[in-house]
Parts: C-alpha cells; sequence; structure tokens
C-alpha cells in the first residue's frame, strides 16, 4: 500500500532550527521548568501577532482556561461559546463551573453568527463573557463581533487555535478580544508536540496567569498558596522546539494556502461541491481544506474512498449542542452548524504533500462522480 497521506501531521523545519534550541535547553541543563526558550518563545510569537504580552502554557485547553479566569468567569457565570469547535474550546466552561451557551454559525465565515450572537445578548443580557473560534484558519466576522461585545460590556476570549497566521483587515486573529488562545498540539500549523499560548494587551492579566500557571505560589521562601493553582506552564524543551516553528509559520501558511487553491480548482466543477468561504477581509492560513457535499456524494463516501487508498480525512466538527455531554445547554441560532456537520469534509492538508500526492486524492474523489 502506497505511504499514508495524513490529515495534518507534524512538519519540522528543514534547517533543524528546532534541535539548536532543543540542544541548547540541554547543554545548559535547562530541561524543566522554565528558562530561556519559555521567555523567548513568549516575546517571540507575542511580536509574531502584535500582541503586548504572552504566557507559553502547556495546552490550548489550558490557555482558554486561564483566558476564562482572568475574565472573572465563575460558577453559574452564563458563557457564550461557538458550537462549531472541538470540544476544548467548551470544556474550560465547565472547569470553572459556568454555564455554556452555544451560539450557531453563518455561512459566510462558518464561524460565530452576530445574527445568533445578538439574539442571546438579548436573552442573556447577564452574560459574563463570549469565547469564539476561528475554525479551520478561518476568521471570524471581528468588526460585529466585537462592536457586540463593546455594547454590552463582556469580555471576548478568541479561541485561535486553529488560525495563528491567520488576519483579519491586516490584524492578526487572536488580538482583537481581551485574550486570545493558541494551540501547537500536533497537528495545528506550527507545532511543539503539545503545548498553547495565552496572549493579551494586559499585561498585568498574564502576569498573574503565569502566576496561577505555577501552582500560584506565592513570593516566600517557604512553598505558600493563598491561591488555587494549575501546573500549566510549558517546559524548557517544548518551548525550544515552538521557537524554531515560529521561525517557517510564514512558510507554513503558504503551503496551507496552496493545497486549499488546488483542490479549489480541481474540485469546485463537481457536483454538489463547495469549498470554505473566502472573504474580503479575510487573510485565512486554511489550515484544513474543508468542502461540502450536497448532491448524490456524500462525505461518508468520500472518506471511505480515502481510508481504501491510505489517506486520511475527517468530518466537520460535531456541533457541541448536539454532543452528549453538552446537549442539555441551550443553543441559539438555527441548523447552520448542524448542515455543515452533516455535508461537511475536512481534506487531507499536510503541510509535507507533493503534488503527486495531492493528484492521487482528486483523482480519487473525482471517481465518485464516474
Amino acid at each position: 500500500m502506497d505511504e499514508r497521506i495524513f490529515l495534518s501531521s507534524p512538519h519540522m523545519s528543514d534547517e533543524g532550527y528546532e534541535q539548536h534550541f532543543v540542544k541548547e535547553a540541554f547543554d545548559t541543563n535547562w530541561i524543566a521548568p522554565l528558562g530561556t526558550n519559555v521567555d523567548g518563545f513568549e516575546s517571540e510569537l507575542a511580536a509574531k501577532v502584535r500582541s503586548k504580552a504572552a504566557a507559553a502554557l502547556t495546552s490550548g485547553t489550558a490557555a482558554i482556561h486561564l483566558a476564562l479566569k482572568a475574565a472573572g468567569v465563575e460558577k453559574d457565570d452564563i458563557v457564550f461559546c461557538s458550537t462549531l469547535t472541538f470540544s476544548a474550546t467548551a470544556n474550560p466552561i465547565i472547569y470553572q463551573n459556568a454555564i455554556p451557551v452555544f451560539i450557531d454559525s453563518d455561512y459566510e465565515t462558518w464561524n460565530m453568527c452576530p445574527k445568533a450572537l445578538e439574539e442571546a445578548f438579548e436573552k442573556y443580557p447577564q452574560v459574563k463573557a463570549v469565547l469564539l473560534v476561528h475554525l479551520y484558519g478561518l476568521s471570524a466576522d471581528m468588526d460585529q463581533i466585537t462592536a457586540l461585545c463593546k455594547k454590552y460590556n463582556v469580555a471576548l476570549i478568541e479561541d485561535a487555535a486553529e488560525s495563528l497566521g491567520t488576519y483579519y483587515k491586516g490584524q492578526h486573529t487572536g488580538t482583537f478580544g481581551d485574550y486570545g488562545i493558541f494551540s501547537f498540539n500536533g497537528n495545528k500549523i506550527i507545532t511543539t508536540s503539545g503545548g498553547g499560548m495565552l496572549v493579551s494587551n494586559d499585561e498585568e492579566r498574564i502576569t498573574k496567569a503565569r502566576f496561577w500557571a505555577t501552582q500560584s505560589r506565592d513570593q516566600a521562601r517557604h512553598y505558600q498558596h493563598s491561591e488555587l493553582g494549575f501546573n500549566y506552564r510549558m517546559s524548557n524543551v517544548v518551548a525550544g522546539i515552538g521557537r524554531g516553528q515560529l521561525k517557517v509559520l510564514n512558510d507554513r501558511v503558504a503551503k496551507k494556502n496552496y493545497i486549499y487553491d488546488f483542490y479549489k480548482r480541481e474540485l469546485s466543477n463537481l457536483e454538489g461541491v463547495n469549498f470554505m468561504p473566502n472573504n474580503d477581509w479575510d487573510q485565512p492560513n486554511y489550515w484544513l481544506s474543508a468542502m461540502t457535499l450536497t448532491g448524490k456524494v456524500r462525505p461518508v463516501d468520500v472518506m471511505d474512498a480515502l481510508e481504501k487508498e491510505n489517506i486520511e480525512s475527517r468530518p466537520v466538527w460535531k456541533p457541541m449542542h448536539m454532543q452528549p455531554y453538552f446537549e442539555k445547554y441551550d443553543f441559539v441560532g438555527t441548523d447552520v452548524s448542524e448542515r455543515l456537520f452533516e455535508t461537511g469534509v475536512c481534506l487531507p492538508s499536510d503541510t509535507k504533500i507533493s503534488d503527486e500526492q495531492l493528484e492521487r486524492v482528486v483523482e480519487i474523489i473525482k471517481g465518485l462522480w464516474e
């Protein structure tokens, strides 16, 4: 069988940037918990996205958790959350014993629908925070969403786990709200094997988040803890991988765009095929290339055909309000996110994929229409 084609797998730099920083950590014996790589990764990523401060953490999930805590979300507070996302977005709301209310998507962005969000504000004026997702590297409609959050004086948290390198009107996603989070999981556009970053222009809140992330250890000779803490700080070795990966982010974004353009050019003329939206104000990283199918060929047909040829693909995220754990919580919207889930499929978007492999993928898919 041919070599497996992955959906999105780790891609280390050809230049060996990652090994350089990791070797430095070993040579100086700064293996854990902190060190120059952690400090460097925080400052370099903050500079990259033009945010004032950043905290390197063990995961994007940890970053969302601390963002909610920093925003003052507590027991029984309501948090509006994008429904079309991975569960890691919604889980930290429960960690804080808060109440999620899930917000539908729109077809224009595949992200949080501003009309549904406004309806939710009218229904729940006591809401404490809005947690939106930039899905698959597509930017949400930030002008409308930030305006609504300012109107109702509510904290905005951006889950930009999938959108590092994406711009909305020339500004990095993850930097419009009070807090932004990025993920460096193994399948993300750059990876540290596992890890995340919390960014904000509120430097005091980031300092506080670092404090919470290191078990809330007070400044005392003995171990003293006046607040509940968490073991969320990124290690110096992992941060070294991140520093190296950050150097090739622009290359990875360019390849993701190339992959999306290839699929769209080759497959858009097939009956019932539509691709993720592309708005004039959005400069996506196209972390994953996804399409919807509304004709005779179904997403499962595509996924089965590819899997038979050792090629990985995936459904679009199943909305949170349809998940067994979260279905008891309220949902505001229509059926857009459900339709995207039912009709959507994510195609192989690995940045190591060759033209020959891309041609193989599209030929298998085209064969379903013959």
